[in-house]
C-alpha cells in the first residue's frame, strides 16, 4: 500500500459518508448531530462491521479487506455503481502483491490499420478510440471534425481533460454546460486513477492540471467518480452549431483500457442536418489539406497540426 493509496482511500471513503443523510438509511436524524451525512459508528451498523474495524479502513487501510465487507460497506454508503467500482479497485490497489494487467502505454499508442478502418467506415456519426486518461487515439473523419479545435491546439495524441480545463475558451464555447462537463471528465479520470493508480502518463497529466487548473483542483479533491457508458452530449460546434447527441461507449477486448465510442443523431433531427453539413466541410477541409504543394498532410486529423 502507498501513501498516495491509503490517502484516496480515506478522502473518498470519508466524502461518500459525508454526503449519505441519515433519513436516508432510516435513521432518525436526532439532535446534536455535528457532522455531515453519516456517523462512523452507523455505518459500521449499517455494514455489520464493528466500529474499530471502520475506522481502520476509513483510515485508509484496506489491506485484506474482503469483497464481502466492501460491497457491505458500499450498501451502507449509498455507493452506485461507479463508486462501488472505484472501491473495489482501491482496495486491489492497497494488495502488496496485487494482480496487475499489462496497460498499453499511451505515450506512443499504435492503431491498428484494421481498426482505423472500422472507425472510417462509420459515416453517419461520430466514432473514436479513447484511453482512461481521455486520450483520442483514432478517430473517424466526423470525430476528427467534431474535435477539431482540440486537434489545433495539440500534438497528438489529442488529450479531452487537457482541452477542456487549459483551453478554456475554445472549451467554454464547445461545451454549452461547461461545469458539467468538467465534472464528467475529472469523474471519469479519478476512476481511471482508481484502476490504473501506477500508470505515469496519467500522473503526469493529473500533475499538470492541478498545477495549471484551480477549477480541476476542486473537482479532484471531491473524488466523484463516474463511468462513461451510454447518455447523451451537448455540443456546440463553431462550424455545425448546436448538437445534441446520443453515445454508446464498449470496451475494446483487444487493448485493455481502450474505450470505442460512438456518437449519433436523432433521424431527421436538425443534429442530423448538421452531422451532414459537418462531414462535408471536414472532407473539403481534409481535401485542402492534402493537395500538393499545401505544405500540410492531415490524413488523421482536422485543421492545423502543431504542438500543444
Amino acid at each position: 500500500m502507498t501513501r498516495q493509496n491509503r490517502d484516496d482511500v480515506r478522502e473518498f471513503l470519508t466524502t461518500r459518508r459525508a454526503k449519505v443523510r441519515p433519513e436516508q438509511v432510516q435513521i432518525a436524524p436526532g439532535p446534536n448531530r455535528r457532522v455531515p451525512g453519516l456517523r462512523r459508528t452507523e455505518v459500521a451498523l449499517l455494514a455489520g462491521v464493528s466500529v474499530e474495524y471502520y475506522t481502520r479502513l476509513e483510515r485508509g487501510d484496506l489491506t485484506g479487506v474482503s469483497d464481502q465487507v466492501l460491497h457491505a460497506i458500499a450498501t451502507a454508503l449509498l455507493l452506485d455503481d461507479a463508486e462501488r467500482e472505484h472501491l473495489l479497485h482501491l482496495a486491489r490497489a492497497a494488495d502488496p502483491t496485487p494482480r496487475r494487467r499489462s496497460r498499453r502505454s499511451t505515450r506512443q499508442p499504435a492503431v491498428r490499420p484494421s481498426l482505423q478502418y472500422a472507425l472510417d467506415a462509420i459515416v453517419g456519426g461520430v466514432a473514436l478510440v479513447r484511453n482512461g486518461r481521455m486520450d483520442i487515439l483514432a478517430a473517424n473523419l466526423l470525430g476528427r471534425a467534431l474535435y477539431v479545435d482540440a486537434y489545433a491546439t495539440q500534438s497528438h495524441p489529442v488529450n479531452i481533460a487537457r482541452f477542456a480545463f487549459l483551453s478554456r475558451t475554445e472549451a467554454q464555447s464547445f461545451y454549452p454546460d461547461w461545469g458539467l462537463a468538467a465534472d464528467q471528465i475529472v469523474g471519469i479520470l479519478r476512476a481511471e486513477a482508481g484502476r490504473d493508480p501506477h500508470s505515469p502518463e496519467l500522473q503526469d497529466l493529473i500533475g499538470q492540471l492541478s498545477t495549471l487548473s484551480e477549477e480541476f483542483r476542486i473537482r479532484w479533491g471531491a473524488h466523484d467518480v463516474r463511468r462513461h457508458d451510454t447518455g447523451e452530449k451537448h455540443f456546440h460546434h463553431r462550424i455545425a452549431g448546436d448538437l445534441h447527441l446520443f453515445f454508446e461507449s464498449t470496451d475494446l477486448p483487444a487493448d485493455p483500457g481502450w474505450k470505442l465510442q460512438i456518437y449519433t443523431a436523432e433521424p431527421t433531427s436538425s443534429t442530423a442536418d448538421a452531422l451532414r453539413l459537418l462531414a462535408s466541410w471536414a472532407a473539403t477541409q481534409e481535401q485542402e489539406s492534402t493537395e500538393p504543394g499545401s505544405g500540410i498532410r492531415t490524413s488523421t486529423q482536422v485543421g492545423p497540426t502543431h504542438e500543444g
